[in-house]
Formats: C-alpha cells, sequence, structure tokens
C-alpha cells in the first residue's frame, strides 16, 4: 500500500511573497478603526506544502492612508504557494502592511483551521 509519509508538495519560500501590488489612498478624516477580513487565506505548511486554510483579520487605524482592497487581495493572493510557519505568515503581513500604511494602530490576526487537533490563533500588533 502506498503511503503519504514523507512525500512533500512543491512550494516557495515567503521571497515569493509580492508586497508590490499593495497600493493606498488618501485619507483625510477622523481617526476611526478599519476591519477587514477574509476567510481565503491559505499559505502552505512548510513541512508538507499541503494548504494551511486561515481566517485573516486586519484591523488598523489610519494616520493618512489606506490600503486598496483589490490590491490587498492581489498580495493576499500571493501566498498561495509559498510554505511559511502560521506565526511567520502573521507577523510578515503585519511588518509588509505597516510599512505601507504607516497607520496609527495595525493588528493582524489569522484563526487557522484546526491541523493535528490544534487550533492556532496568532496576533501581531503594531507599533508594539
Amino acid at each position: 500500500m502506498a503511503t503519504a509519509e514523507g512525500r512533500t508538495i512543491p512550494f516557495v519560500g515567503p521571497e515569493a511573497v509580492d508586497t508590490t501590488v499593495l497600493e493606498t489612498f488618501e485619507y483625510a478624516g477622523p481617526d476611526q478603526v478599519i476591519v477587514t477580513e477574509t476567510r481565503e487565506f491559505s499559505p502552505v505548511c512548510p513541512y508538507s506544502g499541503l494548504p494551511d486554510f486561515a481566517t485573516l483579520r486586519i484591523t488598523y487605524t489610519p494616520s493618512d492612508r489606506c490600503v486598496e482592497l483589490k490590491s490587498l487581495k492581489y498580495y493576499i493572493t500571493s501566498y498561495r504557494d509559498v510554505g511559511i510557519f502560521q506565526e511567520h505568515a502573521t507577523a510578515k503581513i503585519a511588518e509588509d502592511l505597516f510599512r505601507v500604511l504607516q497607520p496609527k494602530r495595525l493588528a493582524v490576526t489569522t484563526i487557522y483551521n484546526t491541523r493535528g487537533g490544534f487550533d492556532t490563533t496568532c496576533t501581531v500588533e503594531l507599533p508594539g
């Protein structure tokens, strides 16, 4: 009988995440909290290459820029073939978005589907 043990589906590293697609637009208004969420975040396990499905929640208070949602979708989709640990994916998204937005506050939370009997939720808040 064939076994999947030791099998790995090919994947790329975090350097393949495309930060160049992130676009912003000017915001000049009162402080507000913006929450953007998708249930379609799916990087891959860096051991097996199998997808890790998660809900991704981005919460931020803009300074003078907001993220354009189509560009955010392209950015998040660029993770599809990227082998990255759950904790590192959450941190990278937070760092990339903080760099382009320079918000007053930013929190990125990933809520991963159960894997191996464990539920994992990761949150990075910047500035920390």
